[in-house]
């Protein structure tokens, strides 16, 4: 076995365009399908160059896949990379080319989880397929893990895996997944790749008015369709304060030293302040506070009836430290006659941007990309990292993606004609090889 550093080869980087687009072709739309289909294949990649998986089913259909490559110092603890198999589901109607097709087009890879994530997914596939060819070892053992269910919280992925097969991912103490690692462009030369060490938490929240039914051409002042509409509208448009928590303010400094702007992080209208960053700032405005949004509303059976109930969701994200100040917020805006309960609640989280993985991700892509600028930063959604925090595993989001500055990457997620640049594929591979080999 080779431990001396071996870049990326050709063929890695050439079969990584052709691993994504078949794992596009899968549909794994959550709900409606399942990963069984797309796992078998993922093992029989793995199979191929004689790497060991285990495929577990938490449900019939819900397939993921763990395996191991080992490393060369085994006084270390693991490093667990994580990427999920399953996607939002697509209306073909909307797309320029059908979302499960894997069509090439314009320098891109077009279909439904391009980018969220089997995009990360290929360049896992196409690195640990290159290490296995080549002989090559990691730093420390690998954990590879393809999961199931990511999209609709992990219950038959990630966090069936931990309380179920806690023992897949024993001897882990770090792990990599979606969240981060992407470049954000700052100018024509220099970006920013913004590496996760924090997640908002989750507070998906059912909210129930309750009054008094009636006739609808009779007046009603307990109508439990008004109580609610209000209730709503001031969740809707409440803005919560701004909260600089400190991987935040990190990626703040970061462009405000690049861009050579003076910034006051204490000053009184922070907005303000802010502002003297450009669409940096408006990049990172939905990391700086809570949020609250109105996602659902359902009531009534008929148009002159006023019904004694109605029910309707809200998609509540809060800060590390802060998930106190959401909830009083929230509670402070409902009615009296308006209840709430929890339909998902997860944590947030925090680690400190430290160490020899950090080193090791700022290192790659420093070397791949001598204008980038890896820094901190804060996911404003949830990943499969929650679960395995559970483990006591520090956990962080990185993917290796160069961006061309004209594509706006985050309204791709689970939007229509979600892409990926060949060149970024190409790109992750090598990234990932360099990380595999220092970490």
């Amino acid at each position: 076995m080779s431990t001396a550093s071996v870049p990326a080869s050709d063929e890695a980087q050439r079969e990584v365009v052709d691993l994504c687009a078949e794992l596009i072709r899968f549909d794994t739309s959550n709900p409606t399908s399942d990963e069984r289909a797309c796992a078998d294949w993922v093992a029989a990649r793995l199979a191929e160059v004689g790497i060991a998986f285990e495929l577990v089913e938490s449900a019939p259909g819900r397939a993921s896949v763990v395996a191991r490559v080992p490393g060369t110092d085994p006084t270390r603890g693991a490093l667990l990379v994580h990427g999920h198999l399953d996607v939002v589901p697509a209306d073909p109607a909307e797309w320029q080319v059908p979302p499960f097709s894997g069509e090439i087009r314009d320098g891109y890879l077009w279909g439904r989880g391009a980018i969220d994530m089997k995009d990360t997914v290929a360049v896992m596939l196409a690195t640990a397929r290159h290490f296995a060819r080549t002989g090559t070892r990691p730093a420390r053992e690998i954990v590879l893990a393809f999961l199931a269910d990511e999209e609709a919280g992990g219950k038959y992925g990630a966090h069936w895996l931990v309380e179920h097969r806690p023992d897949l991912f024993a001897g882990v103490t770090e792990a990599i997944g979606e969240g981060g690692g992407f470049s954000y462009a700052l100018d024509e030369i220099r970006r920013l790749y913004p590496i996760e060490n924090a997640q908002r938490g989750m507070a998906w929240m059912e909210l129930t008015a309750t009054g008094r039914a009636g006739h609808g051409s009779s007046p009603n002042d307990e109508n439990a369709v008004t109580d609610l509409a209000e209730s709503l509208t001031r969740i809707g448009r409440h803005t919560f304060p701004v909260r600089l928590i400190e991987p935040v303010r990190a990626l703040l400094a970061e462009a405000a030293r690049l861009q050579q702007v003076d910034i006051d992080f204490d000053a009184e209208d922070l907005d303000a302040e802010l502002a003297k960053l450009g669409h940096v700032a408006d990049f990172m405005q939905v990391v700086l506070r809570n949020s609250a949004n109105p996602t659902m509303f359902t009531a009534g059976y008929q148009t002159n009836v006023i019904p004694g109930r109605a029910t309707a969701r809200v998609d509540g994200r809060f800060l590390p430290g802060h998930e106190q100040e959401l909830i009083d917020a929230i509670d402070a805006l409902l009615l009296p006659s308006v209840s709430r309960r929890w339909v998902n609640h997860d944590i947030a989280m925090e680690t400190t941007f430290d160490g020899t993985l950090v080193d090791a991700m700022c290192a790659a892509v420093r070397a791949e990309d001598p204008d980038g600028h890896p820094v901190p930063y804060c996911n404003p959604g949830g990943t499969d990292a929650k679960a395995f925090t559970r483990l006591d595993i520090r956990c962080f989001g990185f993917k290796g993606l160069k961006l061309p500055p004209d594509l706006d990457y985050g309204r791709l997620f689970h939007g229509v004609d979600e892409r990926v640049p060949l060149e970024g594929l190409r790109f992750g591979v090598r990234v990932m090889t360099r990380l595999w080999q220092e970490c």
